[in-house]
């Protein structure tokens, strides 16, 4: 009985790295969290100890240790310089995801000629072209540079004999799902892959003291693809975001260990390549000699950048008996919101049976409370058929009582508005400091809020849909 205790007790178990499920056999597919290839062979628990080794270098004081060794060093494109805190820190890692097309290699291809230098090689490594598609895009962005090394590997051995062929200062991985280790079982793009690529990427920008950009893909969810760890493991993660069908493309931070996360970078995808924005209002404004109904502009925070963006909104009689309600680029919840608010606080009764449609300029994409006061002005405007002031923006949040609520970075906006020459703004109670010659009118409720239309036009609306009923 006691050998057969012993021998189950020698004998392997199976556990998934991802969730800790643990079973007595293996199994391609955890059942638990439904992750693939997660489930490793793991012997019972030796009871083992870690004899004190020679340390690598000594202790010191953290006043002595030299910061000169971390000083952050220009990509070359100040909107990307922004989002990483200054620029690349040697041994830095830094993961950039994104959707399919939305730029990733051009915007990386671009960084890598910028950054080249005499004393800076660069050395871009792609797996997912051949280097001559490669030098084609960089003929068409003008990204040739003769520091610039281009290599086309999939293998991890290839990729580290080509650091130790360029010496580079900055690498770029395009991307880490392609590349392999003969070592690890496992296609390229697996978990057990990547998480091998990348750390010894990571190691290796460690010991040379050499910058490395990542490219990441992402699942049909918009995360991240790979293991959670490969997040952990590296030091900056920055998101690309955009529609390819609008010109504007963003780069969040989402973890930046050297700098803040509340940055964005502002880019225009064009046929020539991408280029930074360092004033992107102009994208999301339409100028007009005379204000148009349904029209309103708000300032919305991206990070902590101030964006004025122009929200739309049309309404027309129903040919059906559901109206229809339709919106780009706004949360239609928060639409549906401000509409039972103009009927039920602001007694705006010509809004129940037409069909509404709300958008915004440029393709940008309003999600914050503080654009609320301006969806619900452009609505009324809509509806009245009257235009709002010329050169007024409107900032606040809009609860279901009808209050006009305070947001976060009104002076920021106020400020930014100021800048382009908007000389009237709508803002909740308190606004802080304004701007000097900017004219602010603060508002409690949704009443304080339509009085900025005319009042005669207000009450033809309510007027007119009595009469067609």
């Amino acid at each position: 009985m006691a050998a057969r205790t012993k021998s189950t007790k020698d004998r392997p178990s199976y556990r998934c790295t991802e969730c800790g499920w643990q079973t007595a056999k293996w199994l391609g597919r955890c059942p638990e969290c439904q992750a693939w290839g997660t489930v490793e062979e793991y012997g019972a628990p030796a009871v083992r100890t870690t004899a004190p080794g020679r340390v690598t270098s000594s202790a010191v004081p953290i006043g002595e240790v030299d910061g000169r060794q971390a000083t952050a060093r220009s990509t070359g494109v100040p909107e990307l310089d922004r989002v990483l805190g200054g620029g690349l820190v040697p041994g830095a890692v830094v993961l950039l995801a994104g959707e399919p097309g939305v730029g990733k290699s051009t915007l990386l291809l671009d960084v890598a000629a910028k950054a080249a230098s005499d004393a800076h090689r660069t050395l871009y490594v792609t797996g997912e072209e051949s280097a001559s598609q490669v030098r084609l895009r960089a003929d068409r962005i003008g990204a040739i540079d003769d520091h610039l090394y281009l290599a086309a590997e999939t293998d991890l051995a290839a990729v580290l004999g080509h650091l130790d062929a360029v010496k580079p200062s900055l690498l770029i991985l395009d991307s880490v799902q392609t590349v392999a280790s003969p070592e690890i079982d496992g296609a390229p793009g697996g978990m057990a892959q990547v998480r091998e690529v990348a750390g010894a990427l990571i190691r290796a920008s460690k010991e040379r003291g050499m910058s490395t950009l990542l490219v990441g893909h992402v699942t049909k969810d918009g995360a991240i693809a790979g293991p959670r760890l490969l997040e952990h493991l590296v030091d900056v993660v920055l998101q690309f975001e955009g529609d390819r069908h609008a010109r504007l493309r963003l780069v969040r931070g989402v973890k930046n260990r050297y700098g803040t996360t509340d940055e964005v970078g502002c880019f225009e995808l064009h046929d020539e390549g991408i280029t930074g924005l360092a004033d992107p209002s102009g994208l999301f404004l339409t100028r007009r000699a005379e204000p148009v109904p349904g029209t309103c502009l708000t300032v919305t925070l991206e990070g902590r950048r101030p964006l004025v963006a122009e929200v739309q909104a049309l309404t027309v009689d129903s040919q059906i008996p559901s109206p229809r309600r339709t919106t780009s680029g706004l949360e239609t919840s928060r639409v549906s919101m401000m509409l039972a608010v103009l009927e039920q606080r602001g007694r705006i009764t010509a809004l129940g049976k037409r069909d509404i449609y709300s958008a915004t300029v440029g393709g940008v994409k309003l999600s914050e409370p503080a654009a609320d006061l301006a969806v619900a002005l452009a609505l009324a405007s809509a509806a009245s058929d009257t235009p709002l002031p010329k050169n007024l923006v409107a900032i606040g949040e809009v609860g279901l009582a009808g209050e006009v609520r305070r947001v976060t970075g009104v002076q920021r906006r106020l400020a930014e508005a100021h800048r382009l020459g908007f000389t009237h703004a709508l803002v909740p109670a308190d606004p802080g400091k304004i701007p000097a010659g900017m004219k602010v009118i603060e508002v409690a409720d949704m009443g304080d809020a339509l009085r900025v239309l005319p009042r005669s036009r207000r009450r033809e609306a309510p007027r007119e849909e009595e009469q067609r009923r």
